[in-house]
């Protein structure tokens, strides 16, 4: 803490009364420790982590304590500590606000330093990051504020300038940012320290943050955080611990210019229970641990006020409620003139209660001391304050000039604790404004919502607001909805339609329906959102182009992604036409994405790429760089579907290439998709690698598509504790979702794992819950179809076990159903392309199975399909199948060839599961299969031809019993052998069959007519 002034207050601590001894000394009125200490094994531990961010190790400390334990004191150390370095340390402070709406206040507490020395870094900034950030940092200058629209993923761009402005900054030196008081601060700084956290890799960055403990309840905000952070591999926690003993008298001795006596110390430490501040303050109020103590810390620090001068007093009581003010400031909201104002100051910087900060203003040493003061206020006297802070800010920092969004967050906040409630409502719709124009829109939504509150409470000529009632209700749910609390949205736009009137103002009416519908579609009721869209569009006047353009457009989107693509493809033409007519380029570029998807899904390949190409090529126009992206993705992803996988690979790399290095979240959606159609094409490693290229924080879609496709690579490395924790975690994402791309995602890998896993029953429920979700009336045959196909496997399994188990009934059923499954395939391949009809061709070689007349030539089909659509995977996969059917029909060499061209497709992918299950069948079988090394392996021996397991007969005879379900008791009573000889066999059989239990034992059995 900052120590300052030289005057001295007579105090003795010595003369006990109990007539112990001790030393005269007079007590300095500075109530700091100059000399550092204790601390030095955490102080150790910042320099230790500094010292691993610059040699490129980005790391992540969290210091905390309770109130006045010193954190400050350490950060200030630390501080000193570097300055001797080639360090840039960045500080700022998170501010009480008692409903929490101060956005990025710490952020732009340590940034506006840069602007303010215009650091070099700041050249080194995109125009459009320069741009973003001029929201938050005015004095950026040259950086054109982007338009304030609401946009989810607005603050994620916001969030990107901001890294990279970290970044840019660590490249010249490394940095520090320190960000204190984090238990005060605002959501959309969480929300940033979040993504900060999860995207830093390899910059030269420490990120120190710092919050009370005795601040933080069961239902604190920041607790979660704090969770999610300290699970992250770079982050370190340091919980500072009261002063013992020996430390308490270091200090005090270089307070106090002498050693204490022992009954001081045990006196002010049994007080103070080593709290450095409450310590302080003790000495500071003249108390030595004897007489009446104060009942608290309050207690003490009031003392020290009372001993002020009352110019001190009042200067003092204004700053605890301005926090930080100036000494213009001070002359405005104070009746004292700047030469009483300047002795105050003095007096109170002499007496340790108020330091003086860079910037020119003035403060409390501590924050804990503003709080007291603050508390100490009369009611009279802190509304006074308030609103003459207020009134200043506004007069001082019109609005237009400066940090915006802090200057307005602040008057609303005075005037809100003033109680004028006119000037409040005004300053208060003015503050959402200016959060969302920075992208900070859960604190737009809640000063809007105090807004709404206000609202009734002042008369209507008193209402000096830019928005009326309805458009407050329909601006405070875009907030709630952006900020993702879409229960409240569609609460706050139902009572917009309540108010609006349909016949008077249809326009009006059917832009609020418009949002109420993607309100409704984003909480997954999708049919009442396209309802609610139609109703809109029908209410719409015939001339209102703009409007109708954006609505037909989410229209054609909506239908897309339910997978109605002749209905998205009637309404995409409408809405392009009026897109064009209206002049409306961004709405021309989206439609233009949407209608070439559609086409591509239809069949109608050539117009659809066309179509996209000329998205790409507008959007490159208009500058959309977001727009380019997901059409770059689009394109590759439906040609992908439609089997041309070389070229889908080819435009998702023209794509990725064309794409700016840190275009953050729509770079990994490209990311992602590259990897999805690399993993198809059978390239594996690249497709791995595109997972490690340092994603973000990824949430909604994005943490869907992300979840899925490492759960996808871990199912191919059958990985499947991986595959099954991933898969818990983006199932509830998908619940909520409508689209068939994630659902059928979902039922695949769900189905797939649950096979593997020996959950029949599961796999079987996974599967059919895809298609009862997706399937009704779907054009989306491209995803039906992957389901369908998978849940044909589950049911030949299911039909296999049955007879295995001589359950003719459940065999039967699953025939039946497999058959559905096999005529589903059959009909899409109608209507599919190729990749459909390689599906189909699935479907019957495993109804084929089902049946009990696994077919090899059925599967060599399948195969040779696969290979001409250059999916290596599924070629595998279909001739690992192909040698099960020649090895349940006796061909052990036919089986032993299909075997060889399944594992040489598995270790080219590095594809271990399949590997895996092709060995263990080479193993069962004892065919003639390459080893991973190349080797072949030669036959086992006599009598293999007859045995591919090389059961001996007695062995045979016991498997026979066995598979009848006898005990071992049973069996050695049937072949006159004792009971734990039958149990040697068992064992033996078990091992020779590659099998864990005597149930699957029994099934093998009887699939290969082992038991006659």
């Amino acid at each position: 803490m900052p120590s300052s002034g030289s005057s001295y207050h007579r105090h003795v601590l010595v003369g006990e009364a109990d007539g112990t001894s001790g030393t005269d000394f007079e007590v300095r009125a500075r109530v700091t420790s100059n000399h550092f200490v204790g601390r030095l094994r955490e102080l150790g531990e910042l320099e230790h982590a500094s010292n691993e961010a610059a040699g490129g190790q980005p790391g992540l400390v969290l210091l905390g304590g309770e109130s006045g334990v010193g954190k400050t004191r350490l950060v200030t150390e630390f501080e000193r500590q570097v300055a001797h370095r080639p360090v840039l340390v960045l500080r700022g402070e998170a501010v009480e606000q008692a409903d929490g709406e101060l956005p990025y206040a710490p952020l732009i507490g340590a940034l506006r330093p840069l602007v303010r020395q215009r650091d070099a870094a700041l050249d080194g900034l995109a125009p459009s990051s320069r741009g973003q950030l001029s929201t938050l940092l005015p004095g950026l200058g040259d950086g054109e504020p982007p338009p304030a629209r609401d946009d989810p993923t607005a603050q994620v761009r916001l969030f990107e300038a901001l890294l990279e402005l970290v970044d840019v900054v660590s490249e010249s030196c490394p940095l520090v940012l320190i960000l204190e008081d984090m238990h005060w601060a605002d959501r959309s700084t969480r929300g940033f320290i979040t993504f900060l956290a999860r995207s830093l890799r390899h910059e030269r960055v420490l990120v120190l943050l710092t919050y009370r403990t005795d601040e933080i309840h069961r239902r604190h905000a920041l607790r979660p955080l704090l969770s999610e952070l300290e699970r992250l591999e770079r982050s370190h926690r340091i919980e500072l611990a009261p002063f013992d003993r020996g430390e308490l008298r270091e200090a005090l001795t270089d307070i106090l210019g002498g050693a204490p006596s022992d009954a001081v110390v045990e006196r002010l430490f049994a007080r103070s229970e080593g709290n450095p501040l409450f310590t302080e303050e003790l000495v500071a109020a003249g108390l030595d641990g004897r007489g009446a103590p104060p009942q608290s810390l309050r207690d003490a620090f009031l003392l020290r006020i009372e001993r002020l001068s009352p110019e001190a007093q009042r200067l003092a009581r204004a700053i605890a409620v301005g926090r930080r003010l100036d000494e213009e400031t001070l002359a405005e909201v104070t009746p004292l003139d700047h030469t009483a104002i300047q002795g105050a100051l003095r007096e109170a910087r002499a007496e340790q209660i108020l330091v003086a900060l860079e910037d020119g203003s003035f403060a409390f040493r501590h924050a804990l001391l503003r709080e007291v003061l603050y508390d100490d206020l009369l009611p009279g006297e802190r509304v006074e304050l308030h609103r003459a802070l207020a009134g200043h800010l506004e007069e001082r920092h019109p609005a237009g000039e400066g940090p915006e969004v802090e200057r307005a967050a602040l008057v609303a906040a005075h005037y809100a604790a003033a109680g004028d409630q006119p000037a409040a409502l005004r300053a208060s719709v003015q503050a959402a404004l200016a959060a969302r124009s920075a992208h900070a829109y859960g604190e737009a939504a809640d000063l809007a919502e105090r807004a709404l509150e206000l609202w009734p409470r002042v008369l209507e000529q008193e209402r000096h607001v830019d928005l009326d009632h309805v458009g407050l209700l329909v601006f405070a749910a875009q907030a709630h909805s952006i900020a993702d609390d879409r229960a409240r949205s569609e609460v706050l736009l139902q009572s917009a339609v309540a108010e609006v009137d349909a016949d008077r103002e249809p326009v009006r009416y059917a832009s609020v329906l418009d949002q109420l519908a993607r309100i409704q579609w984003a909480m997954n009721r999708g049919q009442e959102g396209l309802r609610t869209a139609q109703e809109a569009l029908d209410r719409l006047p015939e001339g209102e182009l703009c409007e109708r353009a954006s609505l037909l457009s989410w229209l054609a989107r909506t239908r897309l992604l339910r997978g109605h693509f002749r209905e998205a493809l009637d309404d995409g033409r409408r809405a392009l036409a009026a897109a064009v007519d209206a002049g409306d380029r961004d709405a021309e570029s989206e439609v233009l994405n949407t209608l070439g998807m559609t086409e591509i899904a239809l069949g109608q390949i050539d117009e659809g790429v066309a179509c996209l190409r000329e998205a790409i090529e507008l959007g490159r126009r208009i500058e959309n760089q977001d727009g380019v992206a997901y059409a770059f993705s689009n394109l590759a992803d439906l040609l992908n579907l439609r089997g041309r996988t070389r070229e889908a690979l080819e435009v998702a790399r023209e794509g990725l290439d064309s794409m700016p290095s840190r275009m953050g979240v729509h770079r990994e959606w490209l990311l992602l998709t590259l990897s999805e159609i690399e993993f198809e094409a059978g390239d594996w490693r690249a497709a791995r690698g595109r997972l490690d290229s340092g994603f973000s924080h990824p949430a909604g879609l994005l943490l869907m598509f992300r979840l899925l496709r490492e759960s996808e690579t871990a199912l191919g490395d059958g990985e499947h504790d991986l595959a099954h924790g991933l898969l818990e975690q983006v199932e509830p994402l998908v619940a909520r979702s409508s689209e068939p791309q994630w659902i059928a995602g979902l039922g695949v890998q769900l189905g797939e794992l649950r096979r593997r896993e020996g959950d029949l029953s599961g796999a079987r429920a996974a599967v059919q819950n895809a298609l009862d979700r997706i399937e009704l009336c779907t054009d989306d045959v491209m995803r039906v179809a992957r389901v369908s196909a998978v849940g044909a496997r589950i049911e030949a399994d299911i039909a296999q076990r049955a007879r295995d188990l001589r359950e003719p009934k459940e065999a039967r059923d699953a025939v039946t159903r497999g058959r559905i499954h096999a005529q589903r395939l059959k009909a899409v391949a109608q209507t599919g392309g190729p990749v459909e009809a390689a599906w189909s061709a699935v479907g019957a070689a495993e109804l084929a199975r089902a049946r009990g007349k696994n077919d090899p030539a059925q599967w060599a089909a399948v195969a040779e399909r696969w290979q001409e659509l250059q999916r290596p995977y599924q070629t595998g996969l279909a001739r690992w199948q192909e040698a099960e059917a020649h090895v349940e029909r006796g061909d052990r060499a036919s089986g032993g060839r299909a075997a060889d061209a399944a594992l040489e497709v598995a270790q080219q992918l590095q594809a271990l599961w399949l590997k895996a299950e092709v060995l263990a069948l080479r193993d069962r079988a004892r065919l003639t299969v390459g080893d991973s090394d190349g080797a072949a392996r030669a036959p086992a021996e006599s009598g293999a031809q007859e045995d591919p397991f090389g059961l001996t007969a007695r062995e045979r005879q016991v498997l026979a019993l066995l598979a009848e379900g006898a005990t071992n008791r049973q069996i050695g009573a049937a072949l006159y052998m004792a009971e734990k000889t039958a149990s040697v066999h068992v064992s033996r059989i078990l091992s020779k069959l590659g099998v864990h239990s005597r149930t699957q034992a029994a099934a093998v059995a009887h699939r290969l007519y082992l038991a006659g």
